[in-house]
């Protein structure tokens, strides 16, 4: 018997779309995803195409290189100038800081290494007897990774310099910013694997904000709209789960415990954004030695605006697309960055170049 769920189907995609016009309301709506690897999907695949001209699809802050502050690059600098092995994921590492990125650092000197996982940086720090930080980005799908890495032996040599975020709080976040104009939500499918439907609600139930958690093929992401314009329509907002066969309501509960064990919500900076409350994590006391910030003294680093010309914090907060920004394909491209969002694999810049999405707008 056939899988129910065909990733390739014409003809249910036109179903989709069929649903998706019927279901466009006259006045306009913007639907924001935060998640990287929608707007790839996205764009690669043409899917605006498939919407009305009322209906929007946006990307939020949904890259997590992209979020991380320059002040968090530039403690990771510092750490590498004071002779740590400095070790984070391959995006990261180009990321523009305070006019330099960790890239930037090491043809300067310091010691910054391409990571593919925390338990690597476990290893990099067993192979030597220097200082290793091991720089801790993403969202909470790499969260409980650093979490499961701290609760087994680690080498007294090695210490994590946190930068995690939590997406629910930063999705309520973007509805008390100024002119955002959000009709709903479409969550991520890889995030809600580990935290569940239900993690949503207390930050939406008492906004009244329709959101969808979404898988990743194209027709998945049709699906999550349709269901959006549904809610929409019928004026009654709710977490409804569009990805069934990957998200659970409760989501992946060792994860969660390895998190709760190790980790405590905390109020965090995001790039083009600002602090947000309950937004990221914090070691609890017992695991407060392996915090890099509290093992390296490099002094008060307070965090500074991107370029005045880059228009990544609009871009972030979905209130921009971008080839809005003056600077996008001319000043700033993949090779040259001038902000964030042109880095990271899963940044809205980056994709847009790559795909040419202001032509399947």
């Amino acid at each position: 018997m056939s899988h129910p769920f065909r990733f390739s189907d014409p003809r249910r995609a036109r179903q989709l779309g069929d649903a998706i016009r019927l279901l466009a309301p006259r006045e306009p709506v913007k639907l924001v995803h935060v998640c990287g690897t929608h707007e790839i999907a996205i764009t690669r695949h043409g899917l605006r195409r498939f919407l009305p001209e009322t209906v929007r699809v946006l990307e939020g802050p949904g890259c997590p290189v992209c979020v991380t502050p320059a002040a968090d690059i530039e403690t990771a600098i510092r750490m590498g100038e004071h002779g740590a092995i400095v070790c984070s994921f391959g995006d990261m590492l180009r990321v523009p800081g305070f006019g330099r990125s960790l890239d930037a650092a090491r043809t300067d000197g310091c010691d910054v290494r391409t990571v593919l996982s925390a338990d690597e940086a476990v290893h990099v720090a067993q192979a030597t007897s220097r200082e290793v930080v091991f720089f801790a980005v993403g969202f909470e799908t790499t969260a409980p990774m650093t979490a499961a890495v701290t609760l087994e032996r680690v080498p007294p040599n090695l210490s994590i310099l946190l930068s995690h975020k939590r997406i629910p709080p930063a999705m309520a976040a973007l509805l008390d910013l100024p002119d955002t104009g959000i009709s709903g939500f479409l969550a991520p499918g890889h995030v809600s694997t580990i935290i569940g439907t239900a993690a949503y609600e207390p930050w939406m139930s008492g906004r009244r904000m329709p959101v969808v958690v979404g898988g990743f093929e194209p027709l998945d992401i049709l699906y999550a709209i349709a269901l959006l314009l549904r809610q929409i329509r019928d004026r009654r907002p709710t977490v409804e789960n569009g990805y069934p066969r990957a998200v659970e309501k409760n989501g992946n509960l060792a994860a969660q415990r390895l998190l709760d064990e190790v980790f405590e919500p905390s109020a965090v900076a995001w790039r083009g954004i600002g602090v947000l409350p309950m937004s990221g994590y914090r070691f609890r006391s017992s695991f407060e030695s392996l915090d890099a910030r509290a093992r390296f003294d490099v002094g008060e680093i307070p965090d500074s605006p991107d370029d005045a010309g880059c228009r990544c914090p609009e871009v972030l907060t979905a209130r921009a697309v971008p080839s809005d920004c003056p600077l996008f394909g001319t000043r700033c491209t993949p090779l040259s960055p001038v902000g964030p969002c042109m880095v990271g694999a899963e940044g809205a810049c980056a994709i847009w170049f790559r795909y040419d999405g202001e032509r399947l707008l």
